[in-house]
C-alpha cells in the first residue's frame, strides 16, 4: 500500500505508467479497431466531407489516380469513330491504332484515304475537343494492303508480277 491513499503500490505504478505511455489496449489491432468504432459512432453520416458522391465521380478520380486517363480516352476515341467522322465516312474507314500521338486509319480505297487527308484538320480538332487525354497530335490515312505474291518461306528477288492481267 502507498502512503495515505489506500491504493496498492502496484496499482499506483500501473496507473502512472498508463498515464505516461497510454492505454496498452489501444496498441493492439483489436484495440485500435474498437477505438475507431467508438469514434465512428459519434460521427454524422452526412457531416462535412462525408457527402455522397456519384459512381461516375468515384471512377473518374480513381482512373486519374491510377494513370488510366490516356488509355481510356484512346479506347473511347476508337469506339466513337462513327460520331467523329460521320456514318458515311466511317463505313469506309476504320481506326487501327494510336501510337506515339499518331492515329492510324485504314481506308477501303486510296480515294477514301485521300478524302480523309483533306478532312484531317477537322478530324483532329474534333478529337482534341472530345478526347484531349488521348494525346493524338496527327493522323495517317492509308488504303488497303496490296496483295502479296510471296508464298512460302523463301522468295526470289525481282521486279514483281507487273501487268500480267492482259
Amino acid at each position: 500500500m502507498t502512503q495515505g491513499e489506500g491504493i496498492p503500490e502496484h496499482v499506483a505504478v500501473y496507473r502512472r505508467l498508463r498515464r505516461l505511455f497510454g492505454n496498452p489496449e489501444l496498441r493492439t489491432a483489436d484495440g485500435r479497431r474498437r477505438r475507431r468504432a467508438a469514434d465512428a459512432a459519434t460521427s454524422e453520416p452526412y457531416g462535412l466531407g462525408r457527402e455522397p458522391r456519384g459512381v461516375g465521380d468515384v471512377f473518374a478520380s480513381m482512373t486519374a489516380a491510377l494513370g488510366w486517363d490516356s488509355p481510356i480516352a484512346r479506347a473511347e476515341l476508337l469506339a466513337s469513330w462513327v460520331e467523329i467522322v460521320g456514318v458515311d465516312t466511317a463505313a469506309h474507314s476504320e481506326p487501327v491504332s494510336i501510337e506515339d500521338g499518331v492515329l492510324s486509319v485504314r481506308c477501303d480505297s486510296t480515294a477514301w484515304a485521300q478524302q480523309l487527308k483533306l478532312m484531317q484538320a477537322t478530324i483532329l480538332n474534333s478529337i482534341a475537343e472530345r478526347f484531349p487525354a488521348a494525346g493524338v497530335e496527327t493522323a495517317r490515312f492509308f488504303g488497303p494492303h496490296a496483295p502479296s505474291w510471296k508464298h512460302g518461306p523463301k522468295a526470289v528477288p525481282g521486279r514483281g508480277p507487273r501487268d500480267t492481267y492482259g
